[in-house]
């Protein structure tokens, strides 16, 4: 069973940074691997996912500009860059990974067990 582990969350001042890093517990092929955030009281939404293959990427439209996804093909893992951080960020992101290029949370198959982001003054 592959386990997807989170890090970099934290409390941050509105207009600025933090990267996040999603490690996989294998070196298992997953077609996708992507990030999700869910805030109080809402449903989970996604961020941002990244076609392992060829590292084609994309966003959603409420980041886009801001954040960033990359591969770390050596260690495996995931990063999401996130700049330009707004109060509306403040959630708790997860990591996913799937078999089929999809915004959809129900279509990924594994999961994280997600890392505090908070922006505010």
């Amino acid at each position: 069973q592959v386990q997807l582990v989170e890090s970099g969350g934290g409390l941050v001042q509105p207009g600025g940074s933090l990267r996040l890093s999603c490690a996989a517990s294998e070196n298992t092929n997953i077609y996708v691997r992507g990030w999700f955030r869910q805030a109080p009281g809402k449903v989970r939404e996604f961020v941002s996912i990244l076609r392992w293959s060829d590292g084609y990427t994309e966003h959603a439209e409420s980041v886009r500009g801001r954040f960033s996804i990359s591969r770390d093909i050596v260690n495996n893992a995931v990063h999401l860059q996130m700049n330009d951080l707004k109060p509306e960020d403040t959630a708790v992101y997860y990591c996913a990974g799937g078999g089929k290029f999809s915004r959809m949370v129900d279509l990924y198959d594994y999961w994280g067990r997600g890392t505090q982001v908070t922006v505010s003054s």
